[in-house]
Parts: C-alpha cells; structure tokens; sequence
C-alpha cells in the first residue's frame, strides 16, 4: 500500500491518500467487529452441547381471511440468484433466525447475552475509535483561530525532500508541493472574497442560499418519499409473479435517487453563480442529508411494514409485529440489508468496468471538441467517500438481524481498495479543486459518526421495545431481547449484588449522576475557557516582542554607519567599491540607506514578525583580515 499511496497523494493530492488510508481504517472496524462476534457468539454456540431450543410459545395465530405467515419466499432454482437474494444462506449463521439455545437455567454461558450485548459492543469501540481519529483529524486552524495562516515561505523552502534520487519520485514530489500551493491559494482567494462583500452583498447571498435551499430541500423530500413508497410496495406484493422482479426495487430506486440528486444539485447551485469553494460546499451538505435521510427512510419504511409502526393491525396489536405476514420478521429485514449491502457494491463494479473504462477508452482512441469536452472521469473525493460510509452504515444496522454482515462488508471493501485504485490510476484525471488531507479526514469521520448514530438507534429501539419473533432466535419466549439481562441478574446473582443494581437503574441514583456529570461538565468548560484566554494572552505577548525587536532594529539601524561612509571597519579597496552595487534591494532603498523608507507592516498573528512584504536588511561584514561577508 505504501508506495503508491504517496503516489497518490502526490498526483491527486493529500484527500486522495486520505480516502484510501479511510478504506484501510473500515476493514480493521469490520474485522475487530467480525473478531468479537466469533469470539463470544458463534465459537460458544459451537462449542456448547446441540442447543435447545427451549420451550416455545404455545399459541396460534388468529389471521383475518384464514391468511397464514409466510413460510418462505417463492423458489426460484438458480444458485446465482440465491446467493444475490440471501436464499442460499438461509439456514445459516449469517441470519438471526438459525441462532437457538436451551433455558439460562440449565447453561453456564449465556449465548442470548453474548447476542445482545455484541452488536451495542461493536458499535461503542467503532465510535470511540471514529472520535479518536475524528479529534486527530481536527483542522489546525480551529485551533489557531481562523485568522491564523500558515507562511507560504516556509513551505516554499522546506518543502523539498532532498533524499529523493529516482525521476519518478521527484515527479511525485513536485506534483505533490503543486497541489498544497493550489489548496493555500485557493483558500486565501475565498477568504479574501469573504472580507470584501459588503451588507448588501451578503444579504444577497443570503436570500440566494434560502431559495436554493429550499428547492433542493424539496427534493430531498420528493426523493426519500419515492424510497418509502417502493420500500413498502415490495413488501406487500410477495406473489410469486412479481416478488422475482420486486426483490431490488428498494435498493435500485435509493441507487436512482443518490444518482440523480447530486446532479440535480449541482446544477440548481451552478445557476446562481457561485464560488467553486461554496458550489462544492453547498453541494456535499445535501449529498450527505440526502444519502442518509434515504437510508433513514428505508428503516423506517421497512418498521411499519412488518413492525406496524404508525399502523393499526390485528396480528400487530396482538403480537407486537406483523406476525401473519412475517413468520420471522428479524431474517427478512436482515435478507433486506443483505440485499442493499450486495447492490451497492455490484453498482460500483458496473459503475467502474461499463461507464468509467469505456468513457477513458473512447476519450483516447477519438479526437475532436466533444471527446476533449468529456475527458476522463474526475475522481469525486466526496462522492465516493459517501458510497462507503453508506455501506458502512447498512452493515452496522444489520449488525442484530446479519451478525455475519462485517464478514461480507470487509471483502467489499478490501475489493473496493484495489478496483478504486485502478479506477484512480487508469480512468481518472486529478481534481481541479485538491482538498486539504486534515480537512478530508475530519469530514470522513463526522459523515461515518453520522452513520453510527443513525444504525445505532433504531437498533436501540428494536432490543428495549419491540417483541422479538415467536418461532425463530434466541428470544422466542422474551417480550423484547432487553429482557434477558434481568433474568440472568435474577438467576445468577446474589441479593445484595441485585440491590445494588436495581439501585443504579433507580430514578434515586440519577439525580445524583445528572448533578455529578453537571459539576464535571462545569470544570471541563471553566478549564476550557482559562485555557482560551491563556492562549490569547500569549500571542498578545508574542505580537509585543515582536514590536520591541523591531524598535531595537530601527534604533541600531540609525546607529551603525553606511557601508559606503568614511567610519567603515578596515580598509577598502577601489575594485571593491565599484564591483559592490549601490543598493542590494532593487527597486526600493534598503533600511538604513539614505532615502525615504518604505512604512514597515506592522506584525500581526498570520505575520507575527512583520516579515511578510518587508525588506530584509542586508549588510556585509568586514573581517580584519580585510575578507568580506
């Protein structure tokens, strides 16, 4: 990976290397989350005596018309379609159904704890882990303060690496120092455009972004409101006629939908004339609502479905879910994860060797104004991030219903490194707009933390409210998959330990907790704060030595005699005062020479030693041997 991922940085700049160093960053998620199912899950289950399934509910179903739950989904023998549509892993471990084990009574490790608790496991180390790297990713400048800028000069002369040997790598090299000057320039144009708007250009921008907004905000809704649609008409045609052609029409109109929204996007933003800066801006925000409003959406279409959220049903008032439709409701919207999960990646492997590689091969092979208006594909930073946080996304909400899900989810994404960098290195031209590689990588922990959260809580509804399916899993005998910990605390542990507990769930114990949290969070801002000020003191502090070493300059320039005066140190040869030129700064007179002196900069906190734009005072010195400097 290494080496040409510096290539890549270098070619395509620092948020290009970022993105690929963001694909590595998912699979290790996926694996330690694949690691921690198979560890206390799937190896136990194993391991344990054939499990029982324990006694089950006795009841039968009273459907209206006779209408019986589905046994399974109309057969169609053909391997390749049942391993796109999950059939061919249906008695599997992939799915929540094929999971059993006997009464907690009678065994000494508790397979349903392991099941509940993993998934809320792999979600809290995936979200510390994204908060770490998110806070390492911080900009600097939100640090700095955003008048803070970083000298172009010090990049200028220590940006070379003169280990450097080979051609190929001086080329990287070179292209890699051209784009962070692209990325420096381009924010100091748009924060000079910012300082020079007057009120009633802003206010003019302003009236501008709510119309825009709002349109593009209507879209959103006529966009997530097709998904909702399409979701709940393949969910209540299952005959055998049209469920074959039913099967991806969630996951194709969401594909359709995050196709055609950003174009639609760009093209309302580009009417208005904005600056690249803001267009891109503008443009990611709604690409980031509408992507995971879409998939919000999906769930939530998906709930009232088979869960009856918002509906009034009499198999759902009776069992908690849509039991006449839905004999095991946690395998069926695991097999509608599954079935986004495999869409999006087929997508991309079409999307790359139909669109992408014909569109590179006919640009070379033709000439002429349209084929050098086409070009090569651009390589979108934002779009492809979003394609992977939104795989990502759907593997963590499959994480209850599909705990082998990170499985198939890390081979997608090891396949997706290797066919993005064919893609990047074949297909692609750079980017006319480079990005910052901390700004890249803060921007791709917030959309995945967005993504966490959004898995997260649905699945928190799900294992504390809703009733578990009465003939398949683990909780078959439970009102909801949260009830397990109270009956292991009532089985395992001894009174005092359950006091203890009941104690810490008890309103008695939060109130203290919620004033504690409210004294600790008290201390971190008035820490904060301090700190805030401490900062600012010191750069006042430095600004001021600055000023009092620039007196001391202009004082000790008014004292020391010209080069050309009689005073001088040694003697001085006439060959040396006709070769020396009259003023080593051309164009304006040096400080100390004679003449009026150009006003010094004052220093400020992007310049603090007022050096920027200011002559440099240059004088030889004068040894006794009679050498100059």
């Amino acid at each position: 990976m290494p080496w040409w991922t510096s290539a890549s940085s270098g070619l395509f700049g620092t948020g290009i290397q970022s993105y690929f160093t963001f694909l590595r960053f998912l699979l290790l998620l996926n694996l330690l989350t694949l690691l921690l199912t198979t560890s206390f899950v799937l190896l136990p289950l194993t391991w344990l005596s054939p499990p029982d399934r324990g006694p089950a509910l006795n009841f039968t179903l009273q459907c209206p018309g006779g209408h019986q739950p589905q046994t399974g989904v109309p057969k169609f023998n053909n391997l390749l379609w049942n391993v796109f549509t999950s059939r061919a892993f249906n008695n599997t471990f992939l799915f929540y159904g094929t999971y059993r084990a006997g009464p907690e009574s009678s065994s000494v490790y508790s397979i349903r704890l392991a099941y509940f608790l993993s998934p809320l496991a792999c979600l809290l180390l995936c979200f510390c882990g994204i908060l770490q790297r998110m806070v390492k990713g911080l900009p600097q400048k939100m640090f700095l303060g955003q008048d803070y800028r970083s000298p172009l000069s010090a990049k200028v002369f220590s940006s070379w690496d003169f280990c450097i040997q080979g051609q190929e790598a001086a080329t990287i090299k070179k292209h890699e120092i051209s784009n962070e000057f692209k990325v420096e320039l381009e924010e100091g144009r748009h924060l000079l455009m910012v300082q020079h708007q007057t009120r009633a250009q802003r206010a003019c921008h302003l009236l501008t972004y709510l119309r825009v907004n709002i349109l593009i905000g209507l879209l959103v809704v006529g966009a997530i409101s097709a998904i909702f649609w399409a979701t709940k008409y393949s969910q209540d045609n299952k005959e055998e006629s049209l469920f074959l052609l039913l099967q991806y029409l969630p996951p194709g109109v969401i594909a359709l939908v995050n196709f055609l929204g950003p174009l639609l996007f760009v093209f309302l933003v580009q009417l208005e004339n904005y600056p690249p800066n803001t267009e891109v801006n503008l443009t990611l925000i709604w690409c980031v609502v509408l992507k995971l409003a879409s998939l919000g959406m999906f769930c939530f279409s998906l709930g009232q479905t088979v869960l009856c959220i918002g509906r009034n049903k009499t198999s759902c008032e009776s069992y908690g879910y849509n039991a006449c439709d839905y004999q095991c409701w946690e395998d069926s919207v695991g097999e509608e994860l599954y079935k986004l999960s495999i869409f999006n990646f087929l997508l991309m492997v079409a999307f790359t060797f139909l669109v992408s590689l014909p569109r590179r091969l006919l640009v070379e092979r033709f000439s002429g104004r349209f084929w050098a208006w086409l070009d090569r594909e651009e390589f979108l930073l934002p779009k492809n991030v979003l394609d992977i946080v939104e795989g990502q996304t759907v593997t963590w909400m499959g994480l209850f219903y599909c705990p082998l899900l990170p499985l198939l989810n890390s081979i997608f994404i090891f396949l997706t490194f290797y066919i993005k960098k064919y893609t990047l290195l074949r297909n692609c031209r750079a980017s006319p707009r480079p990005f910052r590689a901390s700004s890249s990588i803060f921007f791709f922990q917030l959309v995945l933390i967005l993504g966490l959260l959004l898995a997260a809580a649905p699945l928190g509804y799900v294992v504390s409210s809703i009733r578990s399916s009465w003939d398949c899993g683990l909780f078959t005998n439970y009102s909801a998959p949260w009830q397990v910990v109270p009956e292991l605390v009532a089985l395992r542990l001894p009174p005092p330990s359950q006091r203890i507990l009941h104690y810490l769930g008890s309103h008695a114990f939060r109130f203290p907790l919620l004033i504690l949290l409210s004294l600790v969070l008290t201390v971190c801002v008035s820490q904060s704060q301090a700190s805030a000020r401490a900062i600012r003191g010191l750069r006042k502090q430095l600004v001021w030595q600055v000023q009092e070493k620039w007196h001391l300059v202009d004082d000790l320039s008014r004292l020391l005699p010209e080069p050309g005066s009689g005073d001088s140190l040694g003697p001085e040869s006439s060959h040396s005062r006709g070769s020396r030129p009259r003023s080593l700064c051309p164009g304006f007179p040096c400080p100390g020479s004679p003449g009026p002196r150009p006003p010094r900069p004052e220093p400020s906190l992007e310049d603090p030693a007022g050096l920027r734009g200011a002559p440099v005072p240059i004088r030889r010195c004068r040894f006794p041997s009679g050498s100059e400097l």
